[in-house]
């Protein structure tokens, strides 16, 4: 089934959910329906009554039967004055809502309407003289389409989850029931669907989260502010550790910069006014400074670089910093690691002159390919360009040149790549890494971004060969993103057998009775001797030993319980014969004692 004819399907099941809906209960009042990534949802305000998970089945029955019925989708077009006389008559306060913010046209409906809902209207456009309708049987729909002919057209459905939401994403205004639904064109794809979403479940990083003991939340400390546990702890400093060193290869030199800054440097950098809603805000006792705690790190570096002189020779200047920054996320949208108020980035940036642009961002790309070809997450890249709106800082000219040297770079390494207008940062285009994991899911990760407008704004220059001040160019780029977002990827990719490497207990020693505990002794002193090599190098192996007298049989299922990668067991026969018996995912070997080092080096 073509893309067109999959989005008309979900939407006219929308439509079909809600008069299925609205047959349970007549008084029900609709806010939008829009079609979403594998189905549809529709907002629903059923008063004090709850929509639960048992009643799925008696909405999805009469669904069905609608379907049967082969309702046709009909479009007629009316004056909006007509329409909200409707939305009156029919007692549908959101509809009405929507009718007459489309009538005034003075404010942006757009990010609050799903454009195939209801179009695009923003400020100085006319307002609309007429407005489209959808019927199919006794249920008539505000809605510009489109549709299936018939709701004989649909595929396979079912009903998911009902979610609350607040009406128009404003905590202020009243609380909808969110009611989702997936659909596909055949059953197989569903059952494909629905057992991804089961493998999913059982991947969940908060689940594991807490199973592996990584990482935990309290609310004393506050919502959107996790706590590494000891083990997730050292998983976080070793992917950090990975990144510093891949970047370092390539010339990047660590600089640490203070939590809080004055609010002037956001001001100069132009992230105030674009995200001034977003910042932490701190005061102090002894000076009338407005300070914040910092939400990104690139002005700061800013600050680095122009604190001496540089000539073209010096060029390119190269920062790195794993710091933590700090964003007031609303709350509604925090959830996991996915979304935090505290994040850690791996940030990097370049200042460099023009004609050193391509081989910079050669460079990350190649960084950014050996950090998730490691991890095995195939690679397909966004190259994310401003629109049309006044939403940029900097000159189009500019902005245009930046767009075609990023998709040069990214045609000359051959990754897949596709474009798309308005992902763009505020100062620059950039290039977004989309990682596949092993379910089949695409996450955004890596980012490279192209910035002309910071230097511009901090007064950045370096003399050129001519003796001339020249304005550098600088190049943003973080390979793991936010680290919490790229663990709760990385937890759930992996399912939390993490490899050999990230592992935060790597080897767990596990004895059969206390006769061999000399043996075990030599064993440490093996594994304490051995510095591992790759990815990250010159670690030291993180062993444990359980020594406890209790059954092999627990001692390997705990071990197995928390996904430790290797466990090595010892009895009085493995002493005996000088070897340990190794027990991976793979199965179980025996090692000469001697061979263990060299053995743990190449896992």
């Amino acid at each position: 089934m073509s893309e067109d004819k999959l989005y008309a399907m979900r939407h006219s099941l929308a439509h079909i959910m809600a008069a299925a809906v609205q047959r349970l209960w007549p008084d029900a009042k609709f806010g939008v329906g829009p079609v979403v990534e594998h189905g549809f949802y529709y907002d629903i305000d059923l008063g004090e009554t709850k929509i639960s998970e048992q009643q799925f089945n008696k909405i999805e029955k009469i669904m069905r039967r609608i379907i049967a019925e082969k309702q046709d989708f009909v479009c007629t077009k009316c004056p909006i004055d007509d329409a909200i006389q409707w939305a009156k008559d029919s007692h549908q306060p959101y509809k009405e809502e929507l009718l007459n913010d489309l009538k005034r046209a003075g404010t942006t409906v757009a990010k609050d309407l799903d454009a195939a809902e209801m179009g695009t209207i923003t400020e100085g456009d006319s307002a609309l003289d007429e407005v489209s309708f959808y019927t199919n049987g006794s249920f008539k729909d505000l809605c510009r389409g489109p549709h299936v002919a018939n709701t004989s057209e649909i595929g396979v459905f079912k009903l998911m989850r009902v979610a609350g939401a607040y009406w128009r994403g404003n905590e202020k205004n009243p609380q909808m029931q969110r009611l989702y639904g997936v659909a596909f064109a055949t059953q197989e794809e569903l059952d494909e669907y629905l057992k991804k979403l089961e493998l999913a479940k059982q991947r969940d990083h908060r689940k594991l989260g807490k199973e592996l003991d990584l990482y935990t939340t309290s609310p004393l400390v506050g919502v959107g502010l996790p706590l590494f546990t000891p083990r997730g702890t050292i998983l976080r400093d070793v992917v950090a550790q990975y990144s510093n060193q891949l970047r370092q290869r390539f010339g990047f030199e660590k600089v640490w910069t203070p939590h809080i800054t004055k609010k002037d440097l956001y001001e100069t950098s132009g992230h105030w006014a674009k995200f001034g809603e977003e910042l932490f805000l701190v005061k102090s006792q002894e000076t009338s400074d407005e300070m914040a705690l910092k939400p990104m790190n690139c002005p700061h570096h800013t600050q680095i670089f122009a604190s001496q002189p540089r000539s073209y020779r010096d060029m390119p200047v190269r920062y790195l910093e794993t710091t933590t920054d700090y964003r007031d996320e609303k709350t509604g949208e925090l959830g996991g690691l996915n979304r935090v108020r505290s994040l850690t980035q791996d940030d990097s940036h370049v200042f460099c002159r023009p004609d050193q642009i391509e081989q910079e961002i050669n460079n990350l790309l190649s960084a950014a390919q050996e950090l998730y070809g490691t991890i095995n997450m195939k690679l397909r890249v966004r190259l994310s360009y401003r629109d049309n709106s006044d939403a940029y800082l900097g000159e189009r000219e500019l902005w245009a040149s930046a767009q075609d040297q990023l998709k040069s770079a990214v045609e000359k390494v051959g990754l897949d790549y596709f474009e798309q207008e308005g992902e763009a940062a505020f100062y620059g285009p950039k290039i977004d890494f989309m990682a596949t994991d092993a379910i089949g899911r695409e996450h955004q990760v890596a980012t490279v971004q192209l910035d002309f407008v910071q230097p511009q704004r901090f007064g950045l220059e370096y003399t050129d060969s001519d003796g001339n001040f020249t304005t550098p160019v600088m190049i943003h780029c973080a390979l793991l993103g936010s680290i919490e977002r790229f663990l709760s990827v990385f937890i759930e990719h992996t399912g939390g057998w993490f490899p050999f490497w990230a592992a935060p207990e790597q080897v767990r020693i596990l004895t059969i009775n206390d006769t061999v505990l000399d043996y075990v002794d030599e064993i440490t002193t093996i594994l304490s001797g051995v510095a591992l090599m790759q990815p990250v190098k010159y670690n030291e192996v993180r062993f444990t030993t359980d020594i406890r007298n209790e059954s092999i049989g627990k001692k390997i299922r705990e071990a197995t319980v928390v996904k430790i990668p290797t466990q090595i067991i010892v009895g009085p026969k493995d002493k005996e014969q000088r070897i340990v018996s190794v027990r991976t995912r793979a199965g179980e070997e025996q090692i000469p004692i001697d061979q263990l080092a060299s053995y743990i080096q190449d896992v």
